[in-house]
């Protein structure tokens, strides 16, 4: 989402679920092998929030938990926590935005396993929140099996985030992410040393971390900073700085936002 746009709108909000539902009802009738398909994860829903608990039960279901206890847990959690559903939208939108794979908003919602993970590990956290650690283990363990994702529950993230193709993301417990922040795949945010507290990265709003970047230890990565592909970070970086190499080193200036536009090129240091 653009930094000027108001997510937690309701006319917003009933935008994405109408576009939703006519792309829902455009594939269906244009693929009626699938009809069924989108019928019963988008069109029989009456709320992009009841949606996202049947899409996410249907993912993770278990026999050691059914998807229909699943989607109890998941409409629980959405229930008490609004800002769930809030960032939820505003992540699908991050998505459209920024992919330019993704032309429909649906797509991210039912195809890319990166959603599915981010979304439940929403929930996840909401349950470690209310002193639910087991179960929300049990979902971390279950979204690693099934998206080669590992979220810690403890780790917080704001709203607008995009993990794209999202293979081998780890996010430890004490890391912070804030608003619009994009990811590649194999990202590390990770711990150094074997202590307690504070001990992951906080990252920015506006960043972009780029595919198979380590960022490691209780580093501060300042807002609108690109970390290029293949990067170690291991100290803080400051605003709107480009970093790269091993260890990374200042390059170059960055964009306002580089989670925005996705360049993945080095600026030239001036």
């Amino acid at each position: 989402m653009t930094e000027e746009l108001t997510i937690d709108g309701e006319t917003e909000q009933r935008d994405i679920w109408s576009a939703m539902r006519a792309e829902a009802s455009a594939a269906a009738a244009g693929e009626p092998v699938l009809a069924s398909y989108f019928h019963s994860t988008i069109l029989r829903h009456k709320s992009l929030d009841s949606a996202l608990a049947y899409q996410l039960a249907s993912v993770l279901d278990h026999t050691a938990l059914t998807a229909t206890a699943l989607q109890e847990v998941i409409a629980e959690a959405m229930r008490a926590d609004p800002n769930i559903s809030r960032c939820m939208r505003a992540d699908i939108s991050a998505w459209y935005e920024r992919d330019p794979a993704c032309d429909q908003y649906l797509t991210p919602f039912l195809y890319f396993k990166g959603f599915h993970a981010l979304q439940s590990h929403r929930v996840a956290h909401w349950l470690w929140s209310q002193g639910r650690r087991t179960l929300a283990l049990y979902f971390q363990s279950r979204v690693s099996e099934q998206f080669a994702v590992d979220i810690h529950p403890a780790a917080r993230f704001g709203c607008g985030i995009m993990i794209d193709h999202a293979t081998g993301l780890v996010v430890g417990e004490t890391s912070v992410v804030e608003d619009d922040v994009s990811f590649l795949h194999s990202v590390t945010l990770g711990g150094s040393g074997s202590g307690t507290g504070h001990r992951h990265p906080k990252i920015g709003r506006g960043v972009m971390v780029g595919a198979g970047a380590k960022v490691l230890g209780p580093v501060s990565i300042g807002t609108g900073v690109k970390i290029a592909a293949g990067s170690l970070v291991l100290s803080d970086v400051p605003p709107h700085a480009t970093v790269a190499g091993v260890p990374a080193r200042i390059v170059g200036k960055s964009a306002a936002a580089p989670a925005y536009t996705m360049d993945q090129t080095l600026d030239s240091e001036e």
